[in-house]
């Protein structure tokens, strides 16, 4: 779906509140904003959430020692602990 918005005079945009009903956002909530070389990318708090979370995996998976918990081992061994 593509919609076309109006920017005020002082930056803001607001989002059609159809699109705000399916995307499950509330007044006050927050969405992400991505620059891309295609444009901008709004996303939610969990779907910002998701695509880290892919971009991680895309980097350390197969990695264990990318895992958190070597990261945290590591960190413990240099502090001695």
């Amino acid at each position: 779906m593509t919609v076309q918005v109006s920017i005020t005079p002082t930056g803001q945009m607001r989002l059609p509140a159809d699109i705000c009903r399916k995307m499950g956002l509330a007044e006050g909530g927050q969405v992400w904003l991505e620059e891309t070389e295609d444009g901008i990318v709004l996303r939610t708090s969990a779907q910002a959430v998701a695509h880290a979370q892919a971009l991680a995996k895309r980097y350390t998976d197969g990695k264990p020692e990318a895992s958190v918990d070597a990261f945290l081992a590591g960190r413990r061994a240099a502090a001695g602990e």
